[in-house]
């Protein structure tokens, strides 16, 4: 038996888009369940995400600290923002992201993992990348604002993150699922084996 997550969609017999928000909305669709029912599902809709994982010559990871207001928390992440056009190259974006986040630029790139951050509630996908190779960006620093003006910036060993993780000390999703997908795939094939930058990426199809 192959254990892989597979395509379907269920028939929709309506629905509706009761808030419409800045960057996501929120959908209500009567779905046809298996048994011939009918049932409600309200979820986000997302335009999808891109978070990396940047480490230097010294296994640091570039981390950031940032008030998140839904959950009342600062909590340590790694650069990520949304894919802001439709059809956008996430590596694009993730290149953007870090450089924005970290004025860091990398030279080396592969396709870590790709997630579904809330699939019962969210159509929200994310890839997140390896970055290497790091150095600093060149030109002025770009200009944040609201939450990001008042953002730390830190580099962190790796294993101190997993502690953090698995220590339940740090929750970020981006964050916790790209340093276990890395020592994961350390121990199997190694960093070389990932993905190419340019992978495609089925929940969020692009142009090269």
């Amino acid at each position: 038996m192959t254990i892989k997550d597979t395509p379907e969609e269920w028939e929709v017999r309506a629905s509706a888009t009761p808030f419409v928000g800045n960057k996501t909305s929120v959908r209500t669709d009567d779905v046809v369940m298996p048994d011939g029912s009918v049932a409600r599902r309200d979820y986000q809709v997302h335009p999808g995400s891109v978070a990396v994982l940047a480490l230097d010559d010294q296994d640091r990871a570039v981390v950031l600290r940032q008030y998140r207001h839904p959950v009342r928390h600062k909590l340590w992440e790694i650069p990520a923002g949304l894919l802001d056009v439709p059809g956008e190259n996430p590596l694009h974006a993730a290149q953007r992201e870090l450089y924005e986040e970290a004025h860091v630029k990398a030279e080396d790139w592969r396709v870590l993992t790709d997630v579904y951050t809330t699939p019962g509630g969210s159509s929200e996908a994310v890839r997140i990348f390896l970055a290497r190779e790091l150095a600093e960006a060149e030109g002025e620093r770009f200009e944040v604002e609201d939450e990001e003006a008042d953002m730390e910036l830190a580099r962190v060993p790796v294993g101190e993150l997993v502690r953090g993780v698995l220590a339940g000390e740090l929750h970020n999703n981006c964050l916790v699922v790209g340093v276990l997908a890395l020592i994961a795939a350390r121990g199997g094939d190694g960093l070389d084996a990932l993905r190419p930058a340019e992978a495609p990426w089925p929940a969020r199809p692009f142009e090269s």
